[in-house]
């Protein structure tokens, strides 16, 4: 369930919607994060939801010692008016029994706030690639039918490659072709739910491998920002947000030398 922050619920009715798949590397979820601190992005609302994994820490886009102490949750809500933008970012696992009503609360909650269009930030396994997704570009791209016919002719001069389909049995090519996303969380699940509910949703994603995946992140929302422009790419300086020092942990305090 969305909760407002403040006592009149924003209306996201004609917004764009981006948001994240908690999928390998968090990818996604980093990139939501360099979209919310460069666009210095308010905070609107947050999910109570038992499908997440509780959390709770200080706010990652903190700028001064006087915001630092807010507390962030599990699954908040940023938005800008003036570009009709929302991104939501999930900043916990999904737990697994769960899922599937994680992603019919995202559905519904898409499909009452009027969002004329929904982006799956994402990521998938680089080593379980097939032949052809080895070569060019890591980046892909999927469009739900509803979006097929508007985002078309953009995606074309972009020269973006969608998302092969990969036989169902390797090395037969005669089998049946499908849609795989291995390490990809609910972007499958979510996408075909999509389809199902004839909602305009896109997913950008790249292949990548668990480790240092910052460069990854920095790809993917220039990949997205090719397309909805949402910083002038002639100035683009993507603003790491404070939280980011920590990634890899604090270091070795000194002190113990």
């Amino acid at each position: 369930m969305f909760i407002a922050t403040e006592d009149t619920p924003p209306s996201f009715k004609g917004y764009t919607l981006i948001m994240p798949a908690v999928s390998v590397g968090n990818v996604g979820q980093l990139a939501a994060d360099l979209i919310i601190s460069t666009l210095n992005m308010p905070r609107v609302g947050h999910f109570h939801t038992d499908c997440l994994i509780p959390m709770v820490g200080n706010n990652p886009y903190a700028t001064s010692s006087e915001d630092a102490a807010e507390l962030s949750t599990n699954a908040e809500v940023y938005a800008l008016n003036d570009i009709k933008l929302a991104v939501l970012q999930i900043r916990a696992p999904i737990i697994q029994t769960r899922v599937r009503s994680f992603r019919k609360l995202i559905v519904a909650w898409i499909k009452t706030s009027g969002f004329s269009r929904t982006v799956v930030l994402s990521s998938s396994h680089a080593y379980q690639r097939d032949d052809r997704q080895l070569l060019g570009t890591s980046l892909r791209y999927l469009l739900t039918p509803a979006l097929q016919k508007e985002a078309e002719e953009s995606v074309k001069e972009l020269d973006w490659r969608e998302l092969e389909r990969v036989s169902a049995f390797p090395g037969i090519a005669e089998s049946e072709q499908r849609l795989y996303i291995p390490g990809g969380g609910i972007t499958k699940g979510l996408y075909t739910d999509c389809c199902s509910e004839n909602i305009a949703m896109a997913v950008l994603l790249t292949f990548c491998s668990e480790g240092d995946n910052v460069p990854d992140a920095f790809a993917l929302v220039s990949y997205l920002n090719d397309w909805h422009r949402l910083v002038e790419k002639q100035v683009t300086q993507w603003r790491v947000p404070p939280s980011w020092s920590l990634l890899f942990g604090s270091g070795i305090p000194p002190a113990i030398f």
